[in-house]
């Protein structure tokens, strides 16, 4: 697994990966569930590889 998560991006998704978990304190009912997608790109963001941008053939690392 070679990085394509650059800098900037694994800010962005750790912003949106905690917003998103911070939906299972906020909403109530079955919508609140929701907020587990926030796993993913806190994951993403933590490993520094996206399988979605691995396919697309997309990374937004700098070039070495």
């Amino acid at each position: 697994m070679k990085a394509n998560v650059g800098t900037a991006d694994k800010v962005v998704r750790v912003l949106i990966g905690f917003a998103l978990l911070s939906l299972l304190v906020l909403l109530e009912g079955p919508w609140k569930w929701l907020g587990l997608a926030g796993i993913v790109p806190l994951a993403t963001a933590a490993l520094g590889y996206c399988p979605l941008y691995s396919l697309l053939g997309m990374s937004t690392c700098p070039q070495e």
